[in-house]
């Protein structure tokens, strides 16, 4: 599936720009309440990078990987660790999310890579075979995969590497093609690039999702329940369509 590159769209009314701003603080106060559990990164350097960190993220390209509408209302772009124990969770509540609001084209799940190596040793390797499997099969086998993988495991429990090459089949991807693309290490590259457009989108951990609204961003930092983000969700829908009430709405920590 080849999405269209994410454009700002003109047609978003001032309103949602300031309803976005109440969103970004009802996420703050719905986030500090949860303290949903987050795998953190220390990285080298991470005081220069973090000055070079623009925290917006790269628009959505043919690159990336999306399950549901490419040019839906809402964009949720997840970065993401296969062996992270909080992103198999919160994988599970996307697949919810999607259930209900992916089948009427109002939210896109993108999945990018952001493996954390000094906590898991094979989370870029897995990367790279996840890569692998979407250039060879495309974007239905990219997550059929990525499903797989999380699916396989318990939460607190690396992903079994020795059963990547079956999850790459079951797929749809031919085994000599994948055992080719890993060797050759041709994916490498863009798993590194992944997790410098995340760092530099402010990620500093995983989970980490990036709300998209036309040209709005904000942040659902960790592995934030699914009522939270069924509320989030809600709320943006709601100031889309017009009925949602900027005047009225108070985050739920002052009430």
């Amino acid at each position: 599936m080849e999405p269209t590159p994410q454009q700002s769209s003109p047609a978003i009314p001032i309103a949602i720009i300031i309803g976005f701003a109440m969103i970004a603080i009802a996420i703050f106060f719905s986030t500090k309440e949860t303290a949903a559990p987050t795998t953190y990164v220390n990285l080298p350097n991470s005081a220069d990078a973090a000055a070079a960190s623009t925290g917006i993220s790269r628009p959505v390209s043919e690159d990336d990987y999306i399950r549901g509408n490419p040019n839906a209302q809402i964009l949720m772009v997840e970065y993401s660790d296969y062996d992270c124990p909080f992103c198999k969770e919160y994988h599970d509540t996307m697949k919810q999310i999607m259930d209900e609001y992916g089948v009427t084209g109002q939210v896109a799940w993108v999945y990018r890579q952001f493996p954390i190596a000094e906590l898991h040793p094979n989370s870029p390797k897995i990367s790279e075979a996840a890569l692998c499997v979407g250039d060879i099969g495309g974007n239905a086998s990219f997550w059929k995969f990525t499903d797989s993988i999380f699916q396989g495991r318990e939460v607190e429990e690396p992903t079994s590497v020795t059963k990547l090459p079956n999850y790459a089949e079951a797929a749809g991807v031919k085994l000599e093609d994948y055992i080719s693309c890993i060797e050759s290490g041709r994916m490498r590259d863009s798993v590194i690039s992944q997790i410098e457009d995340g760092f530099n989108s402010g990620a500093r951990g995983t989970p980490y999702t990036i709300l998209i609204v036309g040209n709005q961003q904000a942040v659902i930092e960790g592995a934030q329940p699914y009522e939270v983000v069924k509320g989030i969700i809600n709320n943006l829908l709601e100031q889309l369509d017009g009925t949602f009430d900027t005047e009225s709405y108070v985050p739920e920590e002052n009430t």
